[in-house]
């Protein structure tokens, strides 16, 4: 970053003493403008030696990306958008060759050490530390102090990028105004220049602009050449645990100088970001409900994918070596292409498999599950970022995998398997009417579709039931991981490992030895797809109903709906533009549905008669009243009990309880369609009565003549009607006891009733009659209207 100088900022250097340096500092942070701070810090960084610049470097730090424990914000880098006007003087500040990496450089290049608190590490590596034992990783190794004071000595390029990764799961202090997309912060920029400038897809790394007159910068302890990135993330047995007290020295190789920032970076980043949760853990429950605190934010999985996206890409670019070379000059390639060898399988993909099993397990069953999905299709699609342009057909349709990604799916078999089986176990949890989530269904089979992707996926598993006496004839009878010295996904493996026992081991290493693996294109996991579909099936029957509803309720939303008119479902009306839009969110749903039961059935090769008779019987069901049923249940001793099928079916709307009001029907809330005043009005005048005739009502009704019919029809309707409407049995057994006889005037409140009556009042003034004249008609009108459907209704009863 280029600032201008303007004026002295301090007295010279010589006269200056380092507390006074940061005092002066901390005054002027808060009262002067950003820019001002840049430049004065420019002078002072080129004019002051790293001994004095070495006081106020983690004050900074922490000034930048705030403090650990979020109560200081800093420049609150996740919420700067490129709208702010101070965006760029920090992008600029910030820049991987700015002035913030320049300091770091300068006392990087005197050996300074920074002091980084364990218990601010994630989890598994604390506990780790806390325990005695050395983390696997590297980047832990001869940072730990004695005696143990749970603290981490880093160097300065190692204290600002553990400072910089742990500002993401800092807790949020969310600034006033707006808020914009994570994706769009100057938090998700940096770490996407980071990534580029350290992890280049083309070149090398550049050196460090900044060199002192003693020359380059050095590397820390670098790895010796001839242990290729052994532990970096492979998975070690008790046995290969090595106490904190006995920490080897590693011997410098020169050649190793050129990407330890690209190391440091790239195992910071996986440490900090993907290491939360343990594989000792995991393996143990055998399942993905691991019980760490931990839980990401949709923000730290968007970041996440990052990382994947462009490590893919990094690794992607490797140079293609003669097809006449030998492990000898393989041995000689450099550095930077020999961690594009191994970056994606050594660093990430033990951690990333942990992190996502654990996502799909306990991530809400909501919307936001696409950050997390998408992490995971990125992840297995490395040929998407290849740099290869035209990655479809003109027609639209996906081109055909190329056969040299076999390796990678084979060696990465667990996470195209055993998350899709996680995958379908949330799908059938979820709302598929819902176009998100529908969406979410059809963009997972729209990935696995790709041609010869379920063939190589095939291929894997069959080469996992291989039998182990194939390859343990060409290998010892235990299967290396990297912790065991073995590098199964790198060219430098024992000349006689094959596919099989690559396989093997990566199933073995993330699952464990005794692990029960399930086939994607088994029978069990093809059932469990065909209930998919069928639950697919039965989402689109709904979304069609809801359609057919909303549509409904648009012709009858006209100027006498105020009156009542419309439905009384207040639970489901909507507005005229409210109903457009869902005519539009179900139409997408339909045509995510349709897609993705067109890509499951070319996945798993099903039967398109069967699929169809399938189809045809779920909307055979919904027109014979299937939707109207209750939802499944069984008996118990506490009452009805719902299944998991019954819960499934009210999730995706298939069935449901009736609800209704469970008190008496004459003190049930007004309604939006009834007028107060007279509800409270008829209520009294109702109730008057009932006090007063009740026992004549009473006999009335008990009579078994014509009578007594008439009493029964206008003194016990309501309640009758009431019996016969559909209810849960549990609502059957609470309203079992008999009703009383009695006079409801309440139907006379309802605006559909006045208006009716004003209307035939209208009608009979226009033919002459009189006001009482009309108010018989009216009476006798209603009563033989009455009488009539209850003489009919009887009739029914008798037949």
């Amino acid at each position: 970053m280029q600032f201008e100088s303007r004026g002295v900022f301090m007295a010279a250097p010589a006269l200056q003493q380092p507390s006074f340096l940061l005092a002066n500092l901390k005054a002027d942070w808060t009262n002067k403008p950003l820019l001002q701070r840049c430049h004065e810090l420019v002078k002072i960084i080129d004019d002051y030696p790293a001994k004095e610049l070495h006081g106020i470097f983690p004050w900074l730090v922490e000034s930048v990306f705030g403090s650990l424990d979020g109560i200081l914000t800093g420049w609150n880098l996740r919420f700067l958008h490129a709208r702010s006007t101070e965006y760029n003087i920090v992008m600029d500040f910030l820049d991987p060759s700015g002035l913030m990496m320049k300091l770091v450089y300068k006392l990087q290049a005197e050996d300074y050490k920074y002091e980084f608190p364990v218990s601010y590490l994630p989890g598994p590596i604390k506990s780790s530390i806390q325990a005695g034992v050395l983390p696997d990783c590297p980047l832990f190794h001869n940072k730990i102090q004695f005696p143990m004071s749970g603290l981490l000595l880093l160097n300065p390029f190692e204290f600002y990028m553990f400072n910089f990764a742990s500002s993401l799961n800092a807790p949020k202090n969310y600034p006033p105004g707006p808020h914009g997309s994570c994706s769009d912060s100057a938090y998700f920029v940096l770490v996407d220049n980071y990534l580029k400038y350290f992890l280049p897809t083309e070149g090398n790394v550049p050196p460090s602009p900044f060199s002192d007159t003693r020359g380059t910068v050095a590397s820390p302890a670098p790895r010796s050449s001839n242990v290729p990135y052994v532990g970096y993330g492979g998975h070690s047995s008790s046995l290969l645990k090595r106490h904190i007290t006995h920490q080897p020295s590693v011997n410098a190789d020169p050649a190793a100088h050129e990407i330890w920032r690209s190391e440091t970076l790239l195992q910071v980043f996986v440490e900090m970001w993907l290491h939360h949760y343990s594989l000792e853990m995991y393996q143990k429950l055998q399942s993905p409900q691991v019980k760490e605190p931990f839980m990401p934010s949709e923000e730290h999985v968007l970041v996440v994918r990052l990382l994947i996206k462009h490590l893919h890409a990094f690794s992607s670019s490797l140079k293609q070596e003669p097809i006449s070379s030998s492990p000898s000059t393989h041995s000689h390639g450099s550095p930077l292409e020999e961690l594009k060898r191994v970056v994606v399988q050594r660093f990430v993909q033990q951690k990333l498999y942990v992190f996502l099993q654990h996502c799909f397990g306990h991530w809400p069953l909501d919307a936001s599950f696409r950050a997390v999905l998408e992490t995971w299709l990125s992840y297995i699609q490395p040929w998407r970022y290849t740099g290869e342009k035209n990655n479809q057909h003109a027609d639209g349709q996906n081109k055909t995998v190329p056969d040299k990604w076999a390796s990678f799916v084979q060696e990465n078999l667990l996470m195209y398997t055993k998350l899709f089986q996680g995958f379908l176990n949330r799908a059938m949890r979820t709302d598929l009417v819902n176009a998100k989530n529908a969406l979410m269904v059809f963009r997972v089979a729209k990935v696995f579709v790709q041609p010869n992707l379920a063939e190589m996926i095939q291929k894997g598993e069959q080469l996992f039931l291989e039998p182990e006496h194939a390859i343990l004839q060409r290998q010892n009878r235990v299967f290396l991981t990297p912790s065991h010295g073995g590098s199964f996904l790198s060219s430098r493996q024992p000349m006689g490992t094959d596919a099989v026992f690559k396989v093997k081991s990566h199933v073995y290493s993330l699952e464990g030895q005794d692990c029960q693996y399930r086939l994607m294109f088994g029978p069990d996991l093809r059932n469990t797809v065909l209930k998919l579909i069928q639950i697919i099936a039965q989402a689109r029957q709904t979304a069609k109903r809801i359609s057919d509803h909303s549509t409904e309720m648009a012709a009858n939303n006209s100027f006498l709906s105020w009156f009542g008119g419309g439905s009384s479902d207040h639970n489901n009306t909507f507005t005229g533009g409210e109903m457009d839009d869902m005519g539009e969110v179900v139409k997408k749903t339909h045509e995510f549905l349709d897609k993705a039961l067109d890509y499951l059935c070319q996945i798993f090769r099903l039967n398109t008669g069967q699929l169809s008779q399938l189809i045809v019987n779920v909307a055979s069901e919904e027109d014979n009243g299937g939707s109207k049923q209750l939802p499944d249940c069984i008996p118990s001793e506490n009452g009805l009990v719902l299944t998991d099928l019954g819960r499934l079916q009210i999730i995706n709307g298939l069935r449901r309880f009736e609800i209704e009001y469970q008190g008496d029907p004459e003190l049930q809330p007004i309604r939006s369609y009834e007028n107060a005043f007279m509800v409270r009005l008829l209520f009294q005048i109702s109730s008057f009565i009932n006090a007063r005739l009740g026992d004549h009502m009473e006999a009335l009704c008990s009579r078994h003549d014509i009578l007594g019919s008439v009493g029964r029809h206008y003194l016990t309707s309501s309640s009758v009607v009431a019996e016969q409407r559909r209810r849960s049995p549990v609502t059957r057994q609470m309203r079992g006891g008999p009703q009383r006889a009695r006079l409801s005037l309440r139907v006379l409140a309802s605006y559909r009733t006045l208006l009716l009556l004003l209307l035939l009042y209208m009608l009979f003034t226009l033919l002459s009659f009189g006001v009482f004249s009309c108010t018989g008609l009216i009476l006798i009108v209603s009563f033989l209207y009455e009488l009539l459907l209850n003489f009919l209704s009887e009739k029914l009863k008798i037949q």
